[in-house]
Formats: C-alpha cells, structure tokens, sequence
C-alpha cells in the first residue's frame, strides 16, 4: 500500500471521521433525559474524556502495529482470530455501512432544504419502504462519488477528506463564536447558565441519567479510531498515529463542549428539548442570525455529511481487506488496483451493502442496536493493551499507553458501568446488538473451514 497520509491527513481523518450530523442533532434527546442544563453539559464532558483515553491508550497499539485493518489486528493479536473476525464482522454488517448509509441520507436530507424535489416523501419508484424516494436516490449517488473517489486512491480521498474537515470545523467554530459573541442577549438562554445543576441530585440516579444519556453522546463521538484501519497507509506511523488520536479527539471533544455551551447559552432548556426535529444546531442558529439559519445550518450539515462518508468510506475498507488476507472475507478484496493501489473490490463490496442498507432504510434501528457492541469492542481493545504487555513485553512499543495502568483501567470500568447500565434500563438497544455479533461465530467457523477446504 501507499504511504499517502501524512500527519495532517490522518489527523483530517479523525476528526472529519467524528463529526457528522449528530453533534447538531442529539442534544435534543440527551437533554430530554438528563432534564438539567449541568448534567447535559456533564455528559459531554464525560463522553470527551472517555473517548480522549481510548484514544491515547490506541496510541500504543497503533505505533506497535501499523498494519491496515487497525482494530481488527489488534483484536486478532491479543486474542485471536475470531475476536478480530467479530469485530470485522460487526463493522461491516453493520456499524461502518449503517453509518454510512446514516450520514448519506442526512446528507441528502439537508440538501432538501435547497430542493424541496429531495424528500423521503417524494418518491421515484414505487412508496413507503418498498419504494425508492428522492432522498435516497441522493443518498445513493453520494455513497456511489465518493467510492468512485476513493478507488482512484489513498491521496485522493485524503486529499477531499482534508477539504472537508476544514470546512465543517470552520461551520462548527463560526457556531461557537457567534453563539459566544452574540448570544448572550437572550433571557431564557442565561437562565440555563444560572441554575445550571436544576433537577441534578447526586446519587445513583444522576450516574444512571447521564450514563443511559451517553448513547447519543457516544455515538455522535464514534469512529475516531478509522485512522488506525489506514496504518499501512499512514507515513512515519509510530509517531502519527499515536498523535492523530490524541489530537484528533482532543480538537473534536472541545468543539462538541464549546457547541454545547453555545446552545445552553442562547437556548432556553425547553426550547433545547423541543426543536424542531431535535434540530438543535438551526435553533440555535435562529436565535443568533435569524431565518437565513436555517440555510446555513443545512449547508453545514450537509458538508460535515459528505466528509464523514468519506473518511468512513475511506477507512473501511482496509478492515476487509486485512480480513481477506487471513482469509475471512471475500478473496478478491485482499487485491490491490495496480494502478491506484487502492483495495477497489472491498470499496465496492463495501458499496453494495451500504445502498441496500440505504434503500432499506433500517440502518438507524441498527446503528441504535450495536452502540453496546461498539463500547465492547473498545473494551477488549483496551483489555488487548494489558495482554499484550504480559504476553509480548519485549516486543517494540514506539509508544506507551499515557497513564498505563491507571487510565486504560479507568476507561475500562467506566465503560463498563455504561455497558451495565445499558443493559438494565435500554434492554432494546443491547441484546439485538449481541446478538449480531454472535451471529458471527458460526459465519466465523462456517469461512474457516470453506478456507481450509480451497
């Protein structure tokens, strides 16, 4: 593979991977729960935090394993193959393809703001889930441009993540400024600011509000571990992966806090819990420009879209491609484009399943199922860290965990309590992610022995 991205680009990747739709979306919902301006604000805080030591304890197995396919070698390498298909397995189902097929639609959903023709009511073929609207159909070609974009190469699709990210941080910070410049003129917004811990008590109950609340926090922070899928790829990897982790998630944790404290600042708590379709961001917005925000927040959103899909489309695809030389995916997605060498038959198997998602229009109810199972595999992740220090102490670690032993175990037993949580009082967003992942191990078995069998 081309060593393509430098320390900016893998830098790029992370956040353009980050952000997506959510950071203007899902605080509706979080306040909704937590029902206080303090605890909202908490639940970000603890969510940045969290995802800030994941990052950095992946630090030290990106640096000691800079291999395409990320995640999935580390779970492979500290505990065996079918960890690592699991993982490969529930990404692909589910967790990269769904999210793709997310962000592609809300893409297509904000481009109807423009034209109203782009509607999930407006349909071409058909109506209602056996039929084919016009928003899809732009969600569709979305995901069809920029596989095309990323068969041409590692360069190119960097080079259109790193546009991107630039302009959705810059949409995000001219948010944050005007929210910080001019927002402080609104009554109901700084009554927030002044009974900032209302219905907060602390006990058990608050840990459990916030806990059960993370789902949307989590989510909207997921994905920043795709830079590790591009390790082969990534130039002098023992320093800038380690460093596009810690970097990329501190940039992104801060400007979700910042984006958060301009909505509390401008919003009134009720106002925050109602918008319009959990639109958050073009509330706010509203309050500080007036009706042109409503545009503006959809050219936003539609850009942090398209950059999303992008680095999602981008990473993913090295993850089957490692799994295909261990010889548990397809065969023909371990081969390179001699010309680009970039892996186009994982990109375009990637692709199908992607569409199908989209045209099935499933891929929210599947993307709330397996937050559980992505906390999980961050955990064993984590777990993978302590393994490999017992099992392989005098292999090279270019980089060591920050804070290891003391913060990976944090990460671990916080997350934990989450996963706890999770499972007692949002049964309906646990088991049926399980269950995927359990799918799997038959599969797993099922591809070995068609392997030992060729």
């Amino acid at each position: 593979m081309v060593k393509g991205l430098g320390a900016m680009d893998a830098t790029t990747l992370v956040v353009g991977s980050m952000i997506g739709s959510g950071i203007f979306i899902v605080a509706a919902d979080i306040a909704r729960q937590v029902n206080s301006p303090g605890l909202l604000l908490m639940t970000w805080i603890i969510t940045g935090l969290l995802t800030l030591i994941a990052a950095v304890s992946y630090g030290e197995l990106a640096a000691m394993m800079p291999h395409a396919g990320g995640q999935y070698i580390y779970l492979r390498e500290s505990f065996g193959p079918m960890a690592g298909f699991l993982y490969g397995w529930t990404l692909f189902l589910v967790i990269q393809t769904g999210t793709i097929a997310a962000v592609a639609v809300a893409f297509a959903k904000f481009l109807g703001v423009f034209l109203p023709w782009v509607s999930a009511s407006n349909h071409l073929i058909g109506e209602g889930r056996l039929g084919l609207s016009t928003q899809q159909f732009v969600a569709i070609l979305a995901i069809l441009a920029l596989t095309a974009i990323n068969a041409r190469g590692i360069r190119t699709g960097a080079m259109v993540q790193t546009v991107f990210t630039f302009a959705k941080t810059a949409a995000l910070l001219g948010l944050i400024g005007l929210g910080f410049l001019f927002g402080g003129s609104s009554p109901s917004g700084t009554s927030n600011l002044t009974d900032f811990w209302r219905n907060a008590s602390w006990n058990f109950h608050t840990i459990r509000l916030v806990g059960v609340a993370m789902v949307g926090s989590l989510f909207s922070a997921d994905a920043w571990n795709n830079v590790t899928f591009t390790g082969a790829e990534v130039r002098n990897p023992r320093r800038n992966l380690p460093l596009a982790l810690g970097l990329g998630v501190a940039i992104v944790s801060t400007l979700y806090v910042a984006c958060n404290f301009v909505y509390l600042k401008v919003l009134p708590l009720a106002a925050l819990q109602n918008a319009p379709e959990d639109r958050v961001a073009t509330a706010a917005a509203a309050a500080i420009l007036g009706p042109v925000a409503v545009k503006l927040m959809a050219a936003a959103i539609m850009i942090s879209a398209f950059g999303c899909a992008n680095g999602l489309i981008l990473a993913g695809a090295r993850v089957y491609f490692a799994m295909a030389l261990d010889g548990l995916f397809f065969r023909r997605a371990a081969n390179l484009n001699p010309r680009t060498y970039a892996p186009v038959f994982s990109l375009a198997t990637q692709c199908v399943w992607a569409l199908l998602l989209t045209l099935s229009g499933s891929y929210n109810d599947l993307l709330d199922y397996v937050i559980f199972a992505v906390l999980l595999f961050y955990i064993l992740t984590i777990a993978g860290i302590f393994r490999l220090r017992r099992t392989r102490p005098d292999a090279e670690r270019p980089y060591r965990a920050l804070g290891y032993p003391v913060l990976p175990a944090l990460y671990m037993l916080a997350a934990g309590l989450i996963e706890v949580l999770l499972l007692i009082y949002k049964p309906r967003y646990t088991w049926p992610g399980l269950i995927i992942v359990l799918l799997g191990v038959p599969v797993y078995f099922l591809w070995r022995k068609k392997e030992l069998s060729a």
